[in-house]
């Protein structure tokens, strides 16, 4: 399993995300997050799992656990044929800038999030949000990339997965979030 940015050319800096080797270690950085949010973008609707896509194990994860998804784009149209209702969607840069801010939730009324699953934003653009949250969100806001390419600004990342690998972890991670 690789750890490196999938953009080579890409420089994270001398403190890089510690790699998620075992899927079920998102499940208990869920269990112990008082208030996460997940970041979905139009890549989950878009990627073809054999038969399924990524946003059918977001949907499964958001519903086991209640947790706020807020989508890109046109993503939640996406989510809403599946059945499911998005806290919100606006743009993954406005997604990234309001994350920084210690006080915002998306609701507008609950506790600030204190961890961002982020998955299915085109490599490049999570990179740069990412970089962005490193720098101005690491005293409140942990974050956990689910792409299957390794992000290293975020503080967890899966390692450069195969399509079927990613698929398996994302599978193992709605399972175990399933089981509380």
């Amino acid at each position: 399993m690789a750890a490196e940015p999938w953009q080579r050319y890409e420089i994270p800096g001398p403190i890089k995300a510690a790699v998620i080797k075992n899927p079920e270690m998102v499940s208990i950085l869920l269990k112990k997050a008082k208030k996460p949010v997940f970041i979905v973008g139009h890549e989950a609707a878009e990627i073809d799992l054999g038969g399924k896509k990524p946003i059918d194990h977001i949907i499964r994860i958001a519903r086991a656990t209640n947790i706020p998804v807020v989508t890109t784009a046109h993503t939640m149209a996406e989510f809403l044929k599946s059945g499911f209702k998005p806290a919100a969607s606006m743009t993954s840069m406005d997604i990234g800038n309001r994350l920084t801010d210690p006080e915002w939730s998306v609701s507008g009324e609950d506790d600030p999030h204190d961890l961002a699953l982020i998955l299915g934003m085109t490599y490049y653009v999570g990179f740069v949000i990412e970089a962005g949250l490193k720098s101005f969100a690491f005293n409140h806001l942990k974050t956990v990339s689910l792409d299957r390419y390794y992000q290293p600004h975020c503080n967890w990342s899966f390692p450069n997965l195969s399509i079927e690998e990613w698929d398996r972890h994302l599978t193992i991670i709605a399972q175990e979030i399933e089981k509380k």
